[in-house]
C-alpha cells in the first residue's frame, strides 16, 4: 500500500540537489538507514550487557538475576533496558526484511 506524504518544497530541493533522489526513494532510504542506526544501538545494549553480567538476556531471567540482587534498582533498571533492547533487535530485524524489496 502506497502512502502520500506533502512536504515543503525545501525538503524537495534537499532529496533532489544533494541526495539525487526522488523524495520516494529518499524517503525509504533515510527510513531504512534510521533502523539500521538504532538496530546498531540496540545490539550495542545487547552486548554491553552480555559483557556486564557474563550471560546472554534468557540465561539471566532463567538464574533470577534480578531477585538474586533484592530487586536493587540498577539490576532491574538494566533488565528492563535489556529486555527492550532484545525486543527492538526482533523487531527491528523484521521491519528491515519487509524493506528489503525497496534497497
Amino acid at each position: 500500500m502506497s502512502v502520500s506524504v506533502k512536504l515543503p518544497s525545501e525538503i524537495h530541493s534537499v532529496y533532489e540537489n544533494l541526495f539525487k533522489q526522488k523524495p520516494e526513494e529518499g524517503t525509504i532510504h533515510l527510513v531504512v538507514n534510521e533502523l539500521r542506526r538504532r538496530l546498531v544501538e540496540y545490539k550495542l545494549m545487547d552486548k554491553t550487557f552480555r559483557e556486564k553480567y557474563k550471560m546472554d538476556f534468557d540465561e539471566f531471567k532463567q538464574k533470577g538475576i534480578v531477585e538474586e540482587s533484592g530487586h536493587s534498582f540498577q539490576v532491574e533498571e538494566d533488565y528492563c533496558d535489556w529486555e527492550l533492547a532484545i525486543d527492538g533487535i526482533q523487531t527491528i530485524s523484521a521491519e528491515l526484511k519487509k524493506l528489503a524489496k525497496y534497497t
